[in-house]
């Protein structure tokens, strides 16, 4: 269980620092890939969702066993933007840089399904 706590501990700090900054740089990324953001309540709703996810990932830390369940959410979760972006870049709709972004969630989504297989099963 040692495995499971590290990895969803670790998961929550990456991500609080990688998405909680995003809050401040819209106008940076409004400069530095271009088209400005045109609607900003998506911007921050997803910044919003993602940091509580992460807040997930701590509380999931905390009893792995208790949430195993949950861990295949969090697969998910990894997942979705892990596979959607390189499928993006490779049809050619968003930059490299994007399809960089991508790659840390795929590492994650492999540690939550190790880290699934290592939780121990407990009857009720």
């Amino acid at each position: 269980m040692r495995f499971s706590r590290v990895v969803f501990v670790a998961a929550g700090i990456w991500g609080v620092l990688v998405v909680f900054p995003l809050y401040f740089l819209e106008a940076t990324i409004n400069q530095q890939q271009p088209p400005p953001i045109t609607h900003p309540e998506f911007y921050y709703g997803f910044i919003g969702i993602t940091v509580v996810w992460q807040i997930l990932f701590f509380v999931i830390s905390r009893d792995p066993v208790r949430y195993r369940t949950i861990t295949l959410v969090a697969i998910l979760e990894k997942l979705s933007y892990g596979l959607a972006v390189p499928l993006l870049f490779a049809a050619g709709r968003v930059p490299v840089v994007a399809f960089v972004t991508g790659l840390p969630d795929l590492v994650w989504a492999t540690l939550f399904a190790i880290a699934y297989w290592k939780i121990p099963v407990v009857d009720s």
